[in-house]
């Protein structure tokens, strides 16, 4: 009985690794991976130092107290520069998908759109002027035949 169940588990799991979608899935994790290394080297190298010409170079050490004393980790403390932080590199990594991943490939798509429907266009021009050509050749044929039957009487 679990000879007859084994293949078909290991068949399913051999249909779903070689699914496309998993696939493109794994490569997009690097890729996802990858990226947030540079993000997380821009907001240290470039966003952090700004930040800290107004304040102080971490954004960690932004925070408020709700307690009456907070003193080192004692008291309520709402870190509010961490999430600051976090929120510009959100911000940057969006900003940086949008304009250098989603316009281009949208601009892209557009343009190959254009290009088919011209050519669609072009095309379905191409067919009714070569209709209209026969139509216009019928009409001259049919024309000649009905002079010469009736000259020809």
């Amino acid at each position: 009985m679990s000879d007859k169940r084994d293949p078909s588990v290991w068949q399913g799991f051999k249909a779903f690794l070689m699914r496309g979608n998993v696939v493109d899935l794994a490569v997009a994790v690097v890729v996802g991976a990858a990226f947030t290394n540079i993000v997380n080297a821009v907001v240290k190298g470039v966003i952090s130092p700004v930040v800290g010409a107004i304040g102080t170079k971490n954004l960690d050490h932004y925070d408020s107290c709700l307690s009456a004393s907070c003193k080192g980790d004692q008291g309520i403390q709402i870190m509010w520069g961490s999430v600051l932080g976090a929120a510009l590199q959100f911000l940057i990594t969006a900003a940086v998908v949008y304009f250098l991943m989603v316009l281009p490939m949208a601009k892209f798509l557009a343009r190959q759109e254009a290009r088919k429907k011209a050519r669609e266009g072009a095309e379905e021009t191409v067919e009714v002027t070569e209709l209209q050509v026969l139509k216009e050749i019928r009409d001259e044929l049919v024309a000649a035949r009905r002079n010469s039957e009736y000259g020809g009487r």
